[in-house]
């Protein structure tokens, strides 16, 4: 087997072998690693695993020079999905190879490989998040008589209470952003920058919307979506706190599946949660059913597996100051310390 691991590698030909991996995530194509080098000006290193000339894998890696965790490396931060994709085991562990070699490299304390299921046994992993996805009914009027009749009640009172629904692209920017850093700040979490999301909309034209809750003229619930293949993935979702008895988190879902549906997807992901926190629960009343998610480690040294979640009781004190913060004030700091944590 002749098997080469390089860098040298175009974007053509990455996203033709990314597209043929049945176990591909939409965050394996290039497109996104535009995405984390416009948003946080990161370092991508993009590997592919090279046979006879052509790919039989790939690795997307972004290094991070964190003034808060020091020097660290993700394949993917931000999102959900990510790691070492490949054809072959042998092509799989030529890239397990080349991520060691990078971590020592960069002086990257570990290599974070953020796979939907183990892949390397021999690994540290943490399998503290699950994924979260329900079948698609083929017309909506399936899906509704399909959901709990608790979620159809919630639904109904925000129709009732004249909140309105809407889909867009990036012209529906500012309305999201203006929910999700309140809600972020609400919740004692910085927020991404703004040209993040900005980034994914136009690197992901077509693939990726915003979807809208308004009461009048005021956005109160916003989300966005992201399609690879038949499923639709909701990674960032959000509701403003003095509106939550209108249900609007509930019609923002329904539109969003509605949307689903009327695209022909066949899966809907609500995205990661904890279990037994409140997001799972959410997600659940739908009919969404967890699979563990494998987040696996490349350690340099004989460093401890990494806690960065807010559920670490080291953030415990600034994540109560953070909630006290004006919200113009969190916007404004949030994005200079999100670029040090992955998400």
């Amino acid at each position: 087997m002749n098997l080469d691991v390089t860098t040298d590698v175009t974007e053509r030909a990455w996203d033709e072998f990314v597209r043929a991996q049945p176990d591909a995530s939409g965050y394996h194509l290039w497109r996104w690693r535009r995405v984390f080098e416009r948003a946080f000006g990161h370092r991508t290193v993009y590997a592919a695993a090279i046979e006879n000339g052509n790919i039989v894998g790939v690795l997307p890696a972004v290094v991070i020079r964190s003034w808060i965790f020091g020097r660290f490396a993700v394949s993917l931060p931000f999102v959900n999905y990510g790691g070492i994709l490949a054809r072959s085991d042998g092509a799989a562990r030529a890239l397990l190879a080349h991520a060691g070699r990078l971590a020592e490299s960069e002086r990257a304390r570990h290599l974070e490989l953020r796979h939907a299921s183990r892949r390397f046994h021999d690994l540290p992993a943490r399998e503290h998040k699950v994924g979260m996805t329900m079948p698609l009914a083929a017309t909506s009027a399936s899906a509704w008589e399909q959901l709990d009749r608790k979620v159809r009640n919630q639904i109904k009172k925000a129709q009732k209470s004249e909140l309105t629904a809407d889909t867009g692209g990036v012209e529906l920017l500012d309305d999201f952003y203006a929910v999700f850093a309140e809600n972020m700040r609400d919740l004692g979490t910085p927020v991404h920058p703004r040209e993040f999301f900005r980034a994914v909309l136009e690197e992901c034209a077509g693939d990726a919307r915003v979807f809208r809750i308004r009461l009048g003229s005021q956005p109160i619930a916003a989300a966005i979506g992201y399609r690879f293949r038949s499923t639709l993935e909701i990674p960032w979702a959000s509701s403003l706190r003095a509106h939550r008895a209108l249900c609007p988190n509930n019609l923002l879902y329904w539109a969003a599946i509605e949307h689903a549906i009327g695209a022909r997807c066949t899966t809907f992901d609500f995205g990661r949660s904890t279990p037994g926190e409140g997001t799972f629960q959410f997600k659940s009343q739908w009919g969404a059913e967890p699979t563990p998610l494998a987040w696996e480690y490349v350690m340099r040294g004989d460093a401890a597996l990494p806690d960065q979640s807010p559920r670490n009781p080291k953030f415990k004190h600034a994540i109560a100051v953070w909630k006290r913060l004006p919200v113009s004030l969190a916007t404004w700091l949030g994005p200079g310390v999100m670029r040090s944590i992955p998400g």
